[in-house]
């Protein structure tokens, strides 16, 4: 939904009803993931996309439908349908899709939800998708809170709350989006009931070190990957927002500095590339991201440089077990030589350790090419 936010904030804030498709499941080699929507305006216009463009139509076809008649279905499309050819993935892979109509009346938190994700506050939406509850059940959780219910006017609609709440307030704090199931009142050792949530946190953050050509490769490659992006430099004549027009935020300040200040704000979803290969500079901060949660931390260098930093980081007291989490080189082997290749084997390297991908060409590999499809 985030990516078709601005379309249906302004659809909802002018009193319209439109279909919201979302993708609650993948199956195989899916296009999109999980929480991929498109929408459907009540005049006909669309934003957004669920499968890259192989199901796009019927999916128009039906939010028509359930806008006219109120009702929110689940649909699966993939190439086990009758009708293969004609919305069949041509990757063969298979999509759940929920299509829901959406407007005040029904989606009356959706403002709130809308607000949230601007101010970069963590709210999840957890909505029925499949058991004996009533399919587009929703409700909305934040840290503190929650608005709504998948069970209204139940006997058993406290206890599903409560579970589903816990259940997606620990995925909120990883970031993560997919389906959990439950009994019909709530109980986590059954499957009779499908819930999807949908998690809406902060994105992941790249952190950059150091002004220089490569930084400003880095910094527009992980802005397309969806990075909230900070470049920083103690040289303020070098780290200025013209010079990384890509970049979120440019701060001119000693970079070790900025991450002992930043370190409550540092979490496994955080990635920090040490661009500088300065000893004054990156040793000083290494020290420090090596003791922080960031999930990733690599550092430009040649062998002879990350030997070195080895070393004085080693007399800096830092252990094995820290040195370990040490990505340096920095980025996967792909023969980069220019900023912009440089950036994409770093990139690469993210990409992998997210998914955990071999790194080896897909054509040498077997099985699924989609990790966890």
């Amino acid at each position: 939904m985030r990516d078709v936010l601005d379309d249906i904030a302004g659809w909802y804030a002018a009193g319209e009803t439109f279909g919201l498709a979302t993708v609650v499941n993948t199956f195989r080699s899916a296009p999109r993931p999980a929480g991929a929507a498109m929408a459907v305006s009540a005049g006909g216009e669309v934003a957004g996309s669920v499968s890259g463009g192989c199901v796009e139509g019927a999916v128009y076809e039906l939010a028509q439908s359930v806008m006219a008649s109120g009702e929110p279905v689940v649909q699966r499309y993939g190439v086990t349908d009758d009708d293969a050819f004609a919305v069949g993935l041509t990757c063969g892979g298979i999509l759940d899709v929920l299509i829901e109509p959406v407007s005040a009346a029904t989606f009356p938190e959706f403002a709130d939800v809308a607000a949230a994700i601007e101010a970069r506050e963590p709210v999840a939406v957890a909505t029925v998708v499949a058991g004996p509850g009533r399919i587009g059940a929703r409700r909305v959780i934040w840290r503190d809170r929650a608005a709504g219910s998948l069970a209204p006017g139940e006997p058993h609609e406290a206890r599903l709350n409560a579970a589903v709440d816990d259940d997606a307030r620990g995925m909120l704090a990883q970031g993560l989006t997919g389906q959990r199931h439950y009994g019909r009142e709530g109980e986590r050792r059954l499957d009779d009931l499908a819930v999807f949530v949908h998690s809406f946190a902060p994105p992941p953050r790249l952190l950059v070190f150091g002004a220089i050509d490569f930084a400003a490769a880095v910094a527009r490659v992980g802005k397309f990957l969806g990075y909230h992006v900070t470049v920083c430099d103690a040289r303020p004549v070098f780290a200025t927002p013209k010079r990384f027009p890509d970049a979120d935020e440019v701060v001119v300040k000693w970079p070790h500095k900025y991450l002992e200040e930043a370190g409550g704000a540092i979490d496994e979803r955080t990635a920090i590339a040490v661009l500088t290969h300065d000893p004054k500079f990156d040793v000083p901060l290494l020290e420090v991201a090596l003791r922080t949660r960031a999930g990733y931390v690599g550092a430009m260098g040649s062998r002879r440089t990350h030997d070195d930093r080895l070393a004085r980081l080693r007399e800096a007291g830092l252990t094995d077990a820290e040195l370990g989490r040490l990505r340096s080189p920095i980025g996967l082997d792909l023969g980069a030589r220019t900023p912009e290749e440089t950036a994409v084997s770093i990139a690469a390297e993210l990409v992998q350790l997210r998914w955990g991908g071999s790194g080896r060409p897909l054509t040498d590999t077997s099985g699924r090419i989609h990790a966890g499809g």
